[in-house]
């Protein structure tokens, strides 16, 4: 794989977790619709996802990078899949899920499915990436400058997570948030 082609799949990589994100804080601020504390931290799960493609991107292609994206999706994925098994009975509080549906499936059903494609994808870039040396170790790679869909990735990224990041404040001010949110918490105390 040529380190032009490696930047782009990890741009477009990017992108697709920063359109994640931009569609849930979307619906969250639409629809008044506050995340739950599991659909927070899938949020930092693909936030740390999405750290390691942009590493990827500006520091060059290596494994540990890849790691941490493989580290964010996993610990999503496992958070998604609690909170399905706790939807999925139809004795649940929630009746038949919590939150709104995309195409019929709930966000974190949706979200579960993601964090696999980011950790087959991840295994996959790796697996066609010629940058490991016999030993194991990787080379530095990073003789592609960052591209101009690289950099709106990035910033459309740094974006979407400082935005998040304000918004769980602001709901859950510096304290455990609440498992049903209904309004911020620091705005109401304020």
């Amino acid at each position: 794989m040529t380190d032009s082609l490696a930047k782009t799949l990890n741009a477009l990589g990017l992108l697709a977790i920063t359109t994640v994100l931009t569609f849930a804080f979307a619906d969250q601020l639409v629809k008044d619709d506050l995340p739950c504390p599991l659909c927070l931290l899938q949020r930092a799960g693909f936030a740390l996802a999405g750290f390691g493609l942009a590493l990827n991107l500006f520091q060059g292609q290596r494994a540990r990078h890849f790691a941490l994206v493989i580290l964010g999706a996993a610990t999503g994925f496992m958070v998604s899949v609690r909170q399905i098994f706790l939807h999925i009975a139809p004795t649940s509080p929630y009746g038949s899920g919590y939150g709104d549906t995309f195409m019929g499936l709930h966000f974190y059903t949706w979200a579960a499915l993601l964090f696999g494609v980011i950790i087959i994808g991840s295994a996959l870039m790796m697996i066609f990436d010629n940058g490991y040396k016999a030993d194991g170790t990787d080379r530095a790679r990073n003789t592609v400058r960052p591209t101009g869909l690289a950099l709106f990735a990035f910033g459309a990224f740094s974006l979407l997570v400082i935005a998040n990041a304000g918004s769980t404040l602001l709901e859950c001010e510096l304290g455990l948030c609440a498992d049903n949110p209904t309004a911020y918490e620091m705005l109401e105390n304020s």
